[in-house]
């Protein structure tokens, strides 16, 4: 039976993680919510693969496994993460990640990978294989909308938080109650991996929203 170990900083992510893999006999040997956690677990249990995420405390999923593939290399590492831009792709690889996948995918997908990067080879989700694809060919990737995680109406809400407007003041331009605007600003904390409306403003200004 092929082991793995999952890490990434939401519990109930990891936990759903450890039932999908479960049902198609990939024992999870074990969990870490951080890099430097991922790190020492892996070099205690040895599994065959480490499904990783990248944005954590403590030590990012970069470095984790960049020291986990130098320290144990028959340890196969795969990215599953929210994160597609090239930065986070091509840092990946280079740290030496067989896969790279993301949180969009399906059950059948991921088991498929964690399969495949157990026997030693190397599977990139659709998405990322294109860029990856465009990148060796010297070709543009294809144009993304910023944070492709995020609904349309999230994406609005993103926007006018960028620009500095309150719930209130968002809540009277796009006609919703309160109580919605506020369900929304906590969804895109949620997908962002962001503490607060100051760290949100930060990554939705790096991607060009808030400006108008």
């Amino acid at each position: 039976m092929i082991t793995a170990l999952v890490v990434d900083d939401h519990p109930v992510f990891r936990q759903g993680l450890r039932g999908l893999l479960g049902a198609m006999d990939i024992e999870v040997v074990g969990e870490a919510a951080d890099g430097q956690e991922a790190v020492a677990l892996a070099a205690e249990l040895q599994p065959d693969v480490v499904v990783m995420d990248l944005q954590m405390p403590n030590g990012n999923g970069i470095e984790a496994t960049r020291t986990i593939t130098r320290t144990s290399p028959r340890i196969g590492v795969l990215v599953l993460t929210m994160f597609h831009d090239d930065d986070s792709v091509f840092a990946a690889m280079r740290a030496g990640a067989r896969g790279y996948l993301l949180k969009e995918a399906g059950a059948e997908e991921i088991g498929r990978a964690v399969r495949a990067v157990a026997a030693g080879e190397a599977i990139y989700g659709p998405r990322i294989a294109r860029r990856v694809l465009a990148f060796f060919a010297g070709l543009p990737g294809p144009a993304l909308p910023a944070f492709p995680e995020l609904t349309e109406r999230e994406r609005e809400v993103l926007e006018l938080v960028a620009q500095g407007r309150s719930n209130t003041e968002i809540a009277g331009i796009l006609f919703l109650s309160g109580k919605t605007v506020r369900n929304h600003v906590s969804n895109i904390f949620m997908k962002l991996q962001v503490a607060d409306r100051a760290q949100a403003i930060v990554r939705a200004r790096e991607a060009g929203l808030g400006g108008s």
